[in-house]
């Protein structure tokens, strides 16, 4: 939605407000597990985002503020500065003594400004922060912080120090699109370099998930445990190892639906199921792990996770033990057989393929990996259900034999 004046986009300012405030919880969360488990993180519950300690004792509450325009200052006067003193003002009350608070924002603080004054660091100097508020608040007279200068103002001196020793901003940080390098920063341990693309896309797939289902909770009260977003990440780490391979979680969740069943009807492997007279539950189910299959390994061709050689050799392999069964399966029936015969063994093929396991990887799992993998090869006649498959086919494709 556009302003009446064409130059803002306030709904998009909201909504990079909101994925900022959760990436930055998430980098954040990544930080604080380097150093300890015992900890908590929400969103929207006392701030913007809240760090607990296991029992409940707010740590650290962190306020983010976006702006798009790298020009934007954080002067004495500024609504994110004091907008956050207010909130601040009214939560102090009901946190402990030793809780910190802190302004996260892309803006600049001006040298010698209140904001520059209560940064982190060498050089922080909260009285000459403390006398310059006070000037401002007694001063200026924007409606937009009239609010905020007021809950300044009611507090006592004493009051306002507990405040603002606790205060600490942290100006000029990454803006949207650059919180990328942070969080591979802090990932660059985790896994091959040329996989951090990856392991960061899926890492923050889940983040925002459970981000989601926190903030649908009833009161806001499924915190985000350490030892989750640690299991996760360990998970993840052992998807992206030699033996492995990452599967993504909504194909895990994917269920056929019309649209991929009518979009797979007359493909090859489809057919040849239709030729061994396959039931219908066998043939949505097979289009379901052709779907899955098809696009995991897209993505792992897309991630570069696959090694040069790799999906051939598993082809082979598949084909390989394909070939014992069916021929096998063929040697039963005799060249006699009749086409109810024929299909009844087909069908015996197919259970097999429906029931074997040959993973990629060894700690590659999911069984649609390798069943889809195999209607990929009918798709291709590489392999086949009928003693006939190709014959078959060859006249379906042709026009000289209907399907029913």
């Amino acid at each position: 939605m556009t302003s009446p004046d064409g130059g803002r986009f306030s709904a998009a300012d909201s909504a990079l407000g909101y994925l900022y405030q959760a990436r930055v919880a998430l980098l954040w969360s990544l930080r604080r597990l380097k150093a300890s488990r015992d900890f908590l993180v929400s969103l929207e519950t006392l701030d913007d985002v809240t760090f607990e300690t296991k029992g409940g004792t707010p740590a650290e509450l962190l306020q983010t503020k976006h702006h798009r325009s790298r020009l934007a200052s954080l002067t004495d006067a500024s609504p994110d500065l004091w907008k956050t003193l207010r909130v601040w003002f009214s939560a102090s009350a009901s946190v402990e003594s030793s809780t910190a608070f802190y302004l996260l924002t892309t803006s600049a603080a001006p040298a010698g400004s209140i904001a520059a004054r209560l940064r982190p660091r060498e050089g922080r100097d909260v009285e000459g922060a403390l006398a310059a508020m006070a000037s401002v608040a007694g001063s200026s007279v924007s409606a937009t912080n009239a609010e905020a200068y007021r809950a300044f103002n009611r507090a006592s001196l004493a009051e306002r120090k507990k405040l603002v020793d606790r205060v600490f901003v942290l100006d000029s940080a990454p803006q949207m699109a650059d919180l990328d390098a942070e969080l591979k920063a802090d990932l660059f341990w985790a896994v091959s370099r040329p996989h951090l693309d990856a392991f960061l896309e899926r890492l923050e797939s889940w983040w925002l998930r459970r981000v989601l289902k926190q903030l649908a909770s009833p009161g806001l009260a499924d915190r985000i445990l350490a030892d989750e977003i640690e299991a996760e990440f360990s998970d993840l780490q052992e998807q992206f190892g030699p033996e492995a391979l990452p599967i993504d979680d909504d194909l895990l969740a994917f269920d056929l639906d019309e649209e991929t069943r009518l979009a797979h009807a007359g493909s090859t492997f489809v057919r040849q199921l239709q030729i061994i007279n396959a039931g219908k539950v066998r043939i949505a189910a097979a289009v379901r792990d052709y779907y899955r299959a098809f696009e995991q390994r897209s993505r792992w061709i897309r991630n570069d996770l696959l090694l040069v050689g790799d999906l051939s050799r598993y082809e082979r392999r598949l084909v390989e033990e394909w070939e014992l069964v069916f021929e096998g399966v063929k040697d039963e029936l005799g060249a006699t057989a009749a086409e109810d015969a024929k299909q009844r063994a087909a069908r015996e093929v197919l259970k097999w393929a429906e029931s074997v396991s040959m993973p990629i990887r060894p700690k590659v799992t999911a069984p649609w990996v390798t069943r889809g993998s195999l209607h990929m090869l009918a798709d291709g006649l590489r392999l086949g259900w009928h003693p006939e498959f190709r014959d078959r086919i060859a006249a379906i494709v042709g026009g000289t034999e209907g399907l029913e």
